[in-house]
């Protein structure tokens, strides 16, 4: 019988509902409102929450909607650094005063606005504060037919331009000036959807999906509600091994840039499929394309750092777009955006061998987001790169996983963590929760532990399952076309003790570069690597493995020295 020991489906829905999906649309929610400031420059704007005047409470969404197409606004500007939609809004019910806000946020100017939607009219006033002595600077009072809802919010955003006498070029104009639809009753469910999405959960994209769909039926034409609909069948996919949505996901992407190939929803929503595809080079290329219609997106940067460190690895690029997403991080106190932001930083900076570095900017990043589970278990490895104390990492670890036991992230970590210390029974222990969770969730995640997985069956005996995952790792091998792949088929003939053919792999990884620093860290303490030591041609190809490393380590420190990030 299997050894994947018997734990309750139940205890899984919850990491499914809240922890999978609300991870996801946490990312989805990023990306419309990035964190995109700059303190130094002195163009920085905050849109605090608008006020609803009105006694009913349907008109929040409203209000809501009318607020943040004005920030939105104002991020297509790339003189002007606006502070994300996510980060003001824990604001809404705390009192503070201007002065308290802007050290808090790091901006010099605020954005007031209430009103209320009374029939067909819109009843709206927007103050501009300067944060620095907290005087009004210019204040507004709007009253408009509800039609005319889009020459509102580009009226105000490029009257509060022109206050603080920002420069906006003429494609910022045009995009600025677009109307999404002519027909309101369209937009009102698509405000509706965008409300839905602020769930952070399945059901929430569901919803959304449902109420852009009627967007649809009002207004065929609508990019954004098709936009929208393709960007949440992603994220309900993402990370299942069986996808669902994938027709409905192209065809509304298909149908978005075919109605407006230039719209920054559009071009997201196509970078999204071409993740979804794993057609990672593709993506690149349209989620730069998203950075000239959104300039300042934080989230965007995000997205090309995962890709490079994931599905196109590359220390280098890693390096190179964490940089540049730091430098356009929001600096606001306990900000998620702010937090995963300073996790990347401190992940390339370790990844190329900067430890200490590292140390500083996962630092921060906790210091942003306490709860941050992915900062906590990176500053685990960042201790053991220190002191090289695999106990003492084992001890961090558990204590992250205590934290959420239905992480699969964690998971992993804690049975990779046995793996090395040759605790095999601990090890399949955590192992059996991951295949157990991915089974149960039809996950597709970690296909690179199925050799670990496989190596620490053997040690306990179990080598018809072992085979199986063996099995598993090898095809994964065969397909992977990154810089590891040679290192992978290496680890799998290891594994079946071909030791020649491991060796002959291990020569050609030796050739690579831009590798992570975790793989010469662990190498020579790898029991499955550890099965090539025989060979008298293992320590000189491992040597020369580090020596690459190091020698790519000199060169970035000299670009890191001059983007003084070190």
């Amino acid at each position: 019988g299997s050894l994947v020991e018997e734990q309750k489906p139940a205890k899984f829905v919850k990491f499914s509902i809240v922890s999978a999906v609300a991870t996801a649309v946490l990312l989805f929610v990023l990306f419309k409102y990035a964190p995109n400031e700059q303190p130094q420059i002195p163009k920085s704007i905050a849109v605090l929450p608008f006020i609803n005047d009105s006694n009913d409470s349907t008109n929040v969404y409203f209000m809501n909607g009318l607020m943040e197409a004005i920030l939105d606004n104002f991020q297509k500007i790339e003189d002007i650094k606006v502070t994300s939609r996510t980060t003001v809004e824990k604001y809404r019910d705390l009192s503070r005063s201007i002065p308290e806000l802007s050290r808090e946020l790091n901006v010099n100017y605020f954005v007031e606005g209430s009103g209320q939607k009374v029939g067909e009219q819109i009843l709206l006033k927007i103050q501009l504060i300067d944060a620095n002595n907290d005087e009004q600077l210019w204040s507004q009072s709007y009253k408009r037919e509800l039609k005319d809802v889009f020459l509102l919010q580009t009226e105000v955003a490029k009257n509060i331009a022109d206050e603080i006498d920002a420069i906006i070029t003429p494609d910022e104009y045009e995009r600025i000036e677009r109307i999404p639809t002519q027909n309101l009753v369209a937009y009102d469910y698509y405000l509706k959807g965008l409300e839905f999405l602020k769930e952070e959960t399945g059901e929430g994209l569901l919803l959304g999906i449902e109420q852009f769909k009627k967007a649809i039926l009002e207004d065929g034409q609508f990019a954004n509600a098709y936009a929208y609909i393709a960007v949440s069948y992603y994220y309900l996919d993402l990370f299942q091994a069986e996808k669902k949505y994938s027709e409905e996901l192209k065809n509304y992407m298909d149908k978005a840039l075919l109605l407006d190939e230039s719209l920054g929803e559009s071009l997201i929503a196509k970078a999204l499929y071409y993740m979804h595809l794993e057609e990672y080079d593709q993506a690149v290329t349209a989620f730069e394309n998203v950075l000239s219609y959104y300039p300042h997106s934080s989230w965007v940067r995000n997205s090309l750092t995962d890709i490079y460190t994931t599905y196109l690895p590359s220390t280098e690029k890693y390096l190179d777009h964490a940089i540049q997403g730091f430098k356009f991080a929001v600096i606001a106190e306990d900000s998620p955006a702010a937090s995963i932001t300073y996790l990347h930083l401190s992940n390339a900076l370790a990844q190329t061998g900067f430890i200490e570095e590292a140390e500083t900017y996962v630092k921060e990043s906790l210091e942003y987001n306490p709860q941050n589970i992915y900062s906590d278990y990176m500053y685990a490895y960042i201790r053991l790169a220190q002191d090289y104390n695999l106990e003492n990492a084992k001890e961090s670890l558990l204590q992250t996983f205590e934290r959420d036991t239905t992480r699969p992230d964690v998971i992993q970590e804690v049975a990779k963590i046995y793996y090395y210390l040759e605790d095999y029974e601990n090890s399949w222990k955590y192992y059996s929760k991951l295949i157990y969770m991915k089974y149960i969730l039809d996950l597709d995640i970690y296909p690179g532990e199925d050799a670990k997985i496989a190596f620490v069956l053997n040690q306990l005996g179990e080598k018809e399952e072992a085979e199986t995952f063996l099995q598993n790792f090898f095809e994964y091998a065969e397909k992977n076309e990154s810089i590891y792949r040679e290192l992978s088929l290496s680890a799998y003939y290891a594994s079946v003790g071909d030791i020649e053919k491991g060796i002959e792999h291990l020569k050609n990884f030796s050739k690579e570069e831009d590798y992570h620093y975790w793989l010469v860290l662990f190498f020579e303490d790898d029991p499955i690597m550890r099965q090539l030591s025989s060979h008298p041609d293992f320590e000189e190809t491992v040597q020369r493995i580090k020596d690459r490393f190091w020698a790519k380590h000199e060169e970035l420190k000299i670009m890191l020295e001059k983007e003084g990030v070190i």
